[in-house]
């Protein structure tokens, strides 16, 4: 809605990416870039798994919180929470420290939840490592669901996508 007012155009003020009822969204969806093992042998102690989430300069808000959740197999990853990191770039052109506030372990939903201290503003590339125990014991596939959340207290999560990530047996075999 436009008014007119002295020869002036008068857009009355809105919020990007908020419904109504309080509800904040992304105008622009964030994108999961890439996600990647360091370790591909079942089994194996010392991986971290990197998943890169680009939030482009039109999302509209900022980003607050990151789940990833385990999605297809019988066999529960279980992480170290206390070596979750996040930094700016990629695993590859590792940027600036990005400080978690908290990091939650949720068991029953199988995922690990990541609110960041300072809300990551559109425009930036940036990268979240976590840390299992140990690879899983049996060959195969393995589906880690990543979903963003805006900034805000009522806030619509964005699911992103799978990273997948491809365990083998020694030798290279599933």
């Amino acid at each position: 809605m436009t008014l007119g007012i002295a020869g002036t155009n008068f857009v009355p003020p809105t919020v990007a990416g908020q419904l109504a009822n309080g509800t904040v969204f992304f105008d622009k969806s964030p994108r999961l870039l890439e996600a990647y093992s360091t370790i591909s042998n079942a089994r194996a102690w010392g991986a971290k798994y990197y998943f890169t989430i680009e939030l482009p300069e039109n999302a509209g808000e900022p980003l607050q919180k990151v789940v990833i959740q385990q999605r297809n197999n019988d066999e529960l990853v279980r992480f170290r929470g206390e070596r979750t990191l996040a930094f700016n770039g990629t695993p590859f052109s590792k940027g600036d420290v990005l400080d978690l506030q908290a990091i939650n372990l949720l068991q029953e939903t199988r995922s690990i939840e990541l609110i960041f201290q300072e809300p990551i503003s559109p425009g930036r590339v940036f990268t979240v490592g976590i840390v299992p125990k140990k690879n899983p014991r049996y060959a195969g596939i393995y589906l880690f669901g990543v979903t963003a959340f805006p900034l805000g207290e009522k806030s619509n999560p964005t699911y992103l996508g799978a990273g997948r990530f491809h365990f083998y047996r020694n030798g290279g075999r599933y």
